[in-house]
C-alpha cells in the first residue's frame, strides 16, 4: 500500500477519534488542564485508551522492525532522532507548547481536525501556528546550525 495513502488513513482515524472522544472542543481539554472542583477527566481516559492500543502495537509491528531492519512496515527507512539529550532547546519547546496548548486548549492534532468547522479562534490558531513553525525555520533553525558548525 503507498504510504502516503496509509499516512492519509492514519490522519483520518486520528481525527474522527479526535472528534468522537470529544478532544476537538477546547472546553474539554481546558477542564482537564484545570485542577479544581469542576476537573473533566476524560482526557485521561482518551489518553490511556490510545497508550491501551498503542502500547501492544509498537511491541508487536513496530519495535521488532526497528530493531532489525530499520525500515518501516511501507519498507521505507525509519527516521530515528540521533539527539537524545535533554537541552535547553527541547524544554524551551516543550514549555511553549505547553503554555499554547493550556491558553487556547487546542493541540495542533485536534486543531487541524476543528479546520472543518470554520470557527475563527480555529483559524486563529493555525495562522499563529503556522507563523510559530515559519519563525522557527527561518530565524531559530540557522541560529542553531551557525553555532552547531563554529563548535
Amino acid at each position: 500500500m503507498n504510504a502516503k495513502l496509509i499516512a492519509l488513513l492514519c490522519g483520518v482515524v486520528f481525527g474522527l477519534g479526535m472528534m468522537i472522544s470529544g478532544m476537538v472542543n477546547p472546553n474539554n481539554v481546558l477542564g482537564f488542564l484545570t485542577l479544581s472542583a469542576s476537573w473533566n477527566p476524560s482526557l485521561a481516559f482518551v489518553m490511556g485508551g490510545a497508550l491501551a492500543v498503542f502500547i501492544p502495537a509498537y511491541q508487536w509491528l513496530i519495535k521488532p522492525r526497528v530493531d532489525a531492519s530499520k525500515t518501516a512496515l511501507t519498507g521505507q527507512p525509519l527516521q530515528l532522532p540521533a539527539n537524545k539529550q535533554i537541552d535547553g532547546k527541547l524544554l524551551a519547546g516543550a514549555s511553549l507548547f505547553g503554555i499554547g496548548w493550556g491558553v487556547a486548549g487546542i493541540c495542533p492534532g485536534p486543531g487541524l481536525t476543528m479546520l472543518i468547522s470554520g470557527q475563527p479562534p480555529v483559524w486563529v490558531f493555525f495562522v499563529s501556528m503556522l507563523a510559530a513553525m515559519f519563525a522557527y525555520q527561518r530565524l531559530i533553525e540557522p541560529l542553531s546550525r551557525a553555532t552547531k558548525s563554529s563548535a
